[in-house]
C-alpha cells in the first residue's frame, strides 16, 4: 500500500512537471511573431468559409486573440530584457554564485521555493 502510494506521488510530481515545461514552451511559443499570423490566418479563413458567422462576436473573439498575444509578447520581450540584464549583473559580480546563472531554467514553484528560503542554494 505504501508502495503504491509513492508511485502514485512520484507520478504526480513527474506530470506536474511535465505540464509545467508544456505550459513554459507554449506561453514562449505564443510570444512569437508567427503566433499572430495564425490568428491573421484563423481569421481570413473564417471570412472566407463561413462570412454569415463572423458577427461582432466574432470579431471580437480575433481581437481578443489579438490582444492576448500583444500581451504575452510584451511580457515575454520585458522578460528577456530582465533577465539579460541580471545574467550581465551575475558575470560582473565576483561574489555571485554560479547557480544563479541558470535558475530561470526551473519551473516557477522551483524558484519560488529557492526566493522563499532567502536566496540559499539547495
Amino acid at each position: 500500500m505504501i508502495g503504491t502510494r509513492r508511485r502514485a506521488v512520484r507520478f504526480r510530481a513527474m506530470s506536474e512537471s511535465t505540464i509545467g515545461r508544456h505550459l513554459t514552451d507554449l506561453g514562449t511559443l505564443t510570444s512569437r511573431p508567427w503566433a499572430f499570423l495564425i490568428v491573421i490566418l484563423y481569421g481570413g479563413l473564417w471570412l472566407l468559409l463561413w462570412p454569415e458567422s463572423l458577427d461582432a462576436h466574432g470579431v471580437v473573439t480575433l481581437i481578443v486573440w489579438a490582444m492576448t498575444l500583444f500581451i504575452q509578447r510584451a511580457q515575454h520581450r520585458d522578460t528577456q530584457a530582465l533577465h539579460a540584464k541580471l545574467d550581465e549583473l551575475l558575470r560582473v559580480e565576483d561574489e555571485a554564485r554560479n547557480e544563479l546563472m541558470r535558475i530561470d531554467q526551473e519551473e516557477p514553484e522551483r524558484i519560488e521555493e529557492h526566493r522563499a528560503a532567502g536566496g540559499d542554494p539547495g
